[in-house]
């Protein structure tokens, strides 16, 4: 069942619908009065006694009606191919040493025209960075904590238990203005991601503090058009109820707005992440064509080839395809409520 803090997006718009968003004419309806967040009616406490200005009130999704991505300072269009490799040295007797440096702050974002979000970043984005690396080499993240909240990162792979990134082991706990680098080797190869792991968990994952993680293997995969795409959502109630705005690389319905521009018949590789709060499930869909589909992409060889794959939090997977006509091909979140709030867009594929 749809909870009431998200059917509010939905009232009134029914005729528009999914017709609506597939003929690119698509608005967020405004919450009834009342509605906790909305400004002017009592926004609702935050865990740390602040007040959010997460409304939803006025905000619209038209094509003339965007939000302000240089405020934001990060575009969801770069973000799709943004891979940061870091720097990288030779260790005694020939071991690359990868290092990053990675911040956390505590920043407004516009995440839909109108609706600015208190979100906790990583390097300024959300999603935070995508890193990247090689099976066998050596880590170092050096973590610095510049929000107003306790952090760590936490990564999914395997490493030893002081580099897990937890309260209460090895380091533990990061404060505001404090430093730590996380140590570990690049394995196993495949899709990762990482995240806060400070409680409450769901709250910190929920405003921000997840990025990707790929361990690319020994021998690299054949060349592609590789595109990175997170999947979240926006709980702008703070009510932890569900979400109101669903999307992809931090903004709802981007993807719509610029569609994602590959080349007939050239492989495309995208590594899909869920790190959706509030909901059990997520998915991803695509229109007229066909996936070979790598969960975690652990392995070399896919385990389906399929148009539709469903996700819960954490899990991931590596989507291989070639679209062999000219157009635009929606592809979305097959479940209905949060294509409608946001997680859609379209690939447009040309010569």
């Amino acid at each position: 069942m749809t909870s009431p803090s998200r059917r509010s997006f939905l009232i009134g718009g029914a005729a528009a619908g999914s017709t609506g968003l597939a003929l690119g004419s698509w608005a967020l309806r405004e919450s009834p009065p009342g509605h906790a967040g909305v400004p002017g009616t009592g926004p609702a406490q935050r865990h740390d006694g602040g007040h959010h200005s997460g409304g939803a009130s006025g905000a619209t999704f038209r094509k003339d009606a965007v939000v302000d991505h240089e405020r934001n300072g990060f575009n969801p269009t770069e973000t799709l191919r943004d891979f940061d490799y870091g720097r990288t040295s030779a260790l005694p007797g020939g071991r690359t040493l990868r290092e990053w440096d990675v911040y956390a702050a505590d920043e407004e974002i516009e995440v839909a025209p109108g609706v600015r979000f208190p979100a906790w970043t990583l390097n300024s984005r959300i999603p935070g960075p995508t890193l990247r690396c090689r099976e066998g080499e050596l880590l170092r993240v050096h973590f610095s904590n510049g929000s107003a909240h306790p952090h760590t990162l936490h990564f999914h792979g395997i490493h030893p238990a002081e580099m897990d990134g937890v309260p209460g082991i090895g380091r533990g706990i990061i404060n505001p203005g404090e430093r730590f680098t996380y140590e570990f080797d690049a394995t196993p190869f495949g899709l990762h991601l990482f995240h806060c792991h400070v409680g409450p968990l769901a709250e910190h994952i929920a405003r921000g503090m997840y990025g990707t993680f790929i361990v690319d293997p020994p021998q690299p995969r054949p060349p592609a058009e590789e595109l990175v795409m997170v999947m979240h959502g926006y709980n702008t109630t703070f009510d932890g109820e569900g979400n109101q705005l669903y999307a992809v690389n931090g903004i709802p319905f981007h993807y719509m707005v610029e569609p994602v521009r590959v080349r007939r018949n050239q492989l495309v590789r995208i590594y899909l992440v869920n790190v959706l709060e509030y909901d059990p499930i997520n998915s991803f869909h695509v229109h007229g064509n066909f996936f070979e589909y790598y969960p975690t992409g652990t392995r070399l060889q896919p385990t389906e080839f399929t148009d539709t794959i469903v996700q819960g939090q954490g899990q991931r997977g590596i989507c291989e395809m070639r679209f062999p006509h000219n157009g635009q091909y929606m592809f979305h979140a097959h479940k209905t409520e949060f294509a409608d709030l946001g997680w859609m867009g379209l690939f447009e594929v040309s010569e």
